[in-house]
């Protein structure tokens, strides 16, 4: 990808993205209800639901296949990423809804997994972006995420397509959901707060070699989502594990090297298997960082650095956690002297590479 108008340096599109996303998520609260509640009509009328997405958007399908499961009370919901959805074509008909998200409507597999749903005659449901030039036409209903994200680095559109996951969430569950909704722009306002922490948290970075993240429930795929945003922005070996998963052979890799971030918001379960890790990961020398609801002092006495959020409802953990994140791998790309917005195509010899495949 390259950008109209490439900036050289801070604030680069990236940091408006972020900075933006308060005012986006409130649009969609308020202007996209009734596309929501259209798009639950269709859930409801189906056998079956399929999430759809590739990159970025497969992070927000994982979390929208654990927000129907869990509060949707959809337990036949399934997360696809569109390329196994389309090279593994699930049989569809018309008791199935199919529901695509992609930013910008330009990636191929997202684009035929649409085509495919349509031509199935199964229901479909496109979130896209604010006149995006994915094929609506294929679509019995479209909802909106925000305007055209200006960086490659995915952030705004991102956590624009979760509040409607969200809301489609609430909507199947039947909850009254109105006045926690209209907290969740003030809440993404005060996880953006956390900036002046977090530049501090990059600037005691740069001479990290490998980056870890672990969260559990659908703070499994924040961590994948940061990840993501760490190769995609930085350049960093990084890599985004389920907490649990990560003990069972990833843990192995540690060491001094490493830095390991947790994401970790209070939970309804009994176990604090995070408090475990912690203290696993610095019995042998890794850095650690953790987001942590404010006033956790018990965990936070754990790691070496805390990044303390506001408590938020733990429905809303996936937008407001990631927040500090998008932050960290901004301000470490300045560190480390990259332009988070070009996806490296200032590189001749990713440009170079580009030949070989098409996104």
């Amino acid at each position: 990808m390259t950008l109209s108008q490439e900036r050289t340096g801070h604030p680069y599109h990236m940091h408006d993205a972020i900075m933006a996303q308060p005012q986006a998520i409130a649009r969609v609260i308020t202007e996209e209800r009734e596309n929501i509640q259209r798009l639950a009509e269709l859930v409801r009328d189906s056998a079956r639901v399929h999430v759809v997405g590739i990159g970025t958007s497969w992070h927000a399908a994982l979390i929208g296949e654990d927000l129907l499961r869990n509060l949707g009370g959809r337990q036949d919901a399934r997360a696809w990423n569109s390329f196994e959805f389309c090279d593994r074509l699930p049989a569809l008909g018309g008791d199935d809804v199919v529901i695509v998200l992609t930013h910008r409507g330009t990636k191929t597999y997202s684009a035929r997994a649409l085509e495919r749903a349509h031509e199935s005659e199964a229901a479909t449901g496109l979130l896209t972006g604010v006149g995006s030039d994915a094929r609506r036409e294929l679509a019995n209903v479209v909802v909106e995420t925000s305007e055209p994200d200006p960086s490659s680095a995915f952030t705004i559109s991102h956590t624009a397509a979760l509040t409607a996951l969200t809301m489609l969430a609430f909507e199947l569950s039947g909850e009254d959901s109105s006045a926690a909704l209209l907290t969740l722009p003030d809440a993404v306002q005060s996880a953006i707060a956390t900036e002046d922490s977090v530049k501090n948290w990059a600037a005691g970075s740069r001479n990290v070699q490998r980056f870890y993240f672990v969260g559990t429930g659908p703070n499994a795929s924040t961590s994948y989502e940061a990840a993501l945003k760490m190769k995609e922005a930085n350049y960093t070996t990084t890599e985004g594990f389920h907490l649990e998963q990560y003990l069972h052979g990833p843990f192995v890799s540690t060491d001094e090297g490493c830095m390991v971030t947790f994401v970790a918001p209070p939970r309804s379960g009994s176990e604090d298997r995070a408090a475990d890790l912690m203290r696993t990961v610095s019995e042998v020398g890794a850095r650690t960082a953790a987001l942590l609801e404010s006033g956790d002092d018990s965990r936070g006495d754990l790691v070496d650095t805390v990044i303390s959020i506001p408590g938020c409802p733990e429905v809303f953990s996936p937008i407001v956690y990631l927040i500090p994140l998008q932050l960290f791998t901004y301000w470490l790309a300045l560190e480390l002297g990259h332009n988070p917005d070009v996806f490296r195509l200032n590189d001749p010899k990713h440009v170079a590479a580009r030949r070989h495949y098409t996104l």
